[in-house]
């Protein structure tokens, strides 16, 4: 009995030594005193707070099996399509789009944004503000900065967009919740997507996109403007497809790299009649009755900005469409 206990004892002992190590590692390590010396030299931090904050950041191990197998590229799109477009969600998107009317056709005449598509981005991102996401920002960028050499250097860019953030806003570093990639509120909004088009949108000076749905709709609105919405025009649509159809152009990019009319030379043809000169791209989804053709255009290119996916996009438009 002595001796097992003073082996667990020497287990727990060991890995709390571990812990602390791994812990310790982010004030120690090699890119995170670069980092630290930057902040102070662009910005004016100072050293000590800066790698007090990286001594007291936790490597997360969730964070990096999580964003190694994102849905978006092990899902087919039947699979991923019915995570976001149950009954409840839809039932809530039209619940929000009642509540927040007033300031959702303020941003859509601000913006040219509809409505129903800002509603679908939020309850897309966060079920309409309710699960906004449960790591410390702090703790989501520093593993991923310092831990995750594949995009070693874009999160290493966040977490100073972050700290930037913080002191410009005036929030505590190791308070903020948010994704297991470091996305804040009910837009989920990248620290410097939030820097850069945050808008405060109920006039109380604070572009607050973590409490403040109100915010948070001007906040997107703005987002999608600034990358190129165009108002009143079409997103996707349906097509038809045949033996003959080039299937080697669908899926060839996000971007609309062809003329509709190139598309429909390919044996694409759209459900309804849209400009033939428009930009399109061609794409073919694994939905649940087999093979789904859809023609996308500038808009729905603009909603992959918000995250790089057809099949995220696709999920966008369709709760906008099912809530409206």
């Amino acid at each position: 009995m002595t001796n097992k206990t003073g082996f667990k004892s020497a287990v727990a002992a060991l890995a709390l030594c571990l812990s602390t190590g791994l812990q310790a590692s982010y004030q120690s390590h090699e890119q995170a005193q670069a980092f630290v010396q930057r902040m102070a030299s662009e910005h004016g931090f100072d050293t000590a707070y800066v790698s007090g904050l990286l001594a007291r950041a936790e490597r997360k191990q969730a964070i990096l099996d999580a964003i190694s197998r994102p849905a978006e590229k092990v899902l087919t799109w039947k699979d991923y399509r019915k995570i976001f477009l149950d009954e409840r969600r839809i039932a809530q998107g039209r619940e929000f789009l009642q509540q927040y009317k007033v300031p959702l056709a303020r941003a859509e005449l601000q913006f040219g944004v509809p409505a129903h598509i800002i509603a679908a981005i939020i309850g897309v991102e966060t079920r309409y503000g309710q699960l906004k996401g449960s790591y410390r920002v702090l703790d989501a960028l520093a593993t991923l900065a310092f831990d995750y050499p594949p995009r070693s250097k874009f999160f290493t860019s966040e977490l100073e967009q972050y700290l930037l953030l913080v002191k410009e806003q005036g929030f505590k570093a190791e308070e903020l919740m948010g994704s297991y990639a470091g996305a804040m509120g009910f837009g989920q909004f990248i620290s410097s997507s939030y820097r850069h088009y945050a808008v405060d949108f109920d006039g109380d000076g604070i572009a607050d996109i973590i409490n403040n749905p109100i915010d948070a709709i001007g906040s997107v609105a703005n987002y999608f403007s600034k990358h190129g919405w165009q108002s009143g025009e079409a997103v996707t649509v349906t097509a038809t497809i045949n033996d003959k159809t080039d299937r080697d152009l669908a899926n060839q990019s996000l971007k609309p790299q062809h003329s509709l009319q190139d598309i429909q030379a390919g044996g694409f043809q759209p459900s309804f009649d849209v400009d033939i000169n428009s930009p399109a791209t061609a794409m073919i989804l694994q939905g649940e009755q087999g093979d789904e053709a859809w023609i996308g255009f500038k808009n729905f290119y603009v909603i992959t900005r918000y995250n790089h996916s057809k099949l995220y996009a696709m999920a966008v438009f369709q709760l906008s469409e099912s809530i409206k």
